[in-house]
């Protein structure tokens, strides 16, 4: 299963060379997902049951990218008050703990190092939020699944590719997850 931006020019199936029929897509704006939410965010929860429950996927991967629009506003809108859109801050808003902990420690670096670094921050919360699935977690914990985390810069042609390592124990709230990768909420 992967999970990319909807910006098209990094199309996952291009760039990983996928054939019609080897991977499970989900295409958001920056390439979010959101934590366990069954009312908010049923579409995604959904894509991802079925590839975990029914697919039986192996992998979960979240890929970022280089110049996403999407972290840009997100690194661009304030945390509080009203919003000038009614979907786009709401849901960029998801990945709030990677603009927190990039302007904790890159705070003092021009906007657009920021925003480079919130691209791979903002995938790391996502792998993160995967851990709030309970048939996600129990892949884990069974090893029949894995989440990796990756990076197309396509400016330089470069791909990355990391894994989390998580100390599964019982089922955590997303407080608990965003404590122990040290976010702030």
């Amino acid at each position: 299963m992967v999970f990319a931006c909807s910006d098209s020019r990094v199309c996952p199936s291009h760039v990983l060379d996928f054939q019609p029929g080897e991977a499970f897509m989900v295409r958001n704006i920056a390439n979010m997902v959101p934590p366990y939410d069954k009312v908010k965010y049923a579409g995604v929860g959904a894509a991802i049951e079925y590839a975990v429950l029914h697919l039986k996927v192996e992998n979960i991967v979240v890929i970022g990218h280089s110049a996403c629009g999407g972290i840009k506003g997100l690194m661009s809108f304030p945390d509080g008050g009203p919003t000038s859109t009614d979907f786009i801050e709401d849901w960029v808003k998801i990945c709030l703990p990677a603009k927190h902990k990039v302007l904790a420690e890159h705070g003092d670096k021009p906007f657009p190092e920021q925003c480079a670094h919130c691209e791979k921050e903002a995938v790391n919360v996502s792998l993160a939020n995967l851990l709030t699935y309970p048939f996600v977690r129990d892949g884990l914990v069974k090893k029949t699944l894995a989440l990796k985390g990756g990076y197309y810069d396509f400016i330089k042609g470069t791909f990355e590719l990391w894994g989390l390592e998580f100390g599964l124990s019982p089922p955590l709230s997303v407080k608990d997850v965003a404590t122990i990768l040290h976010w702030k909420l």
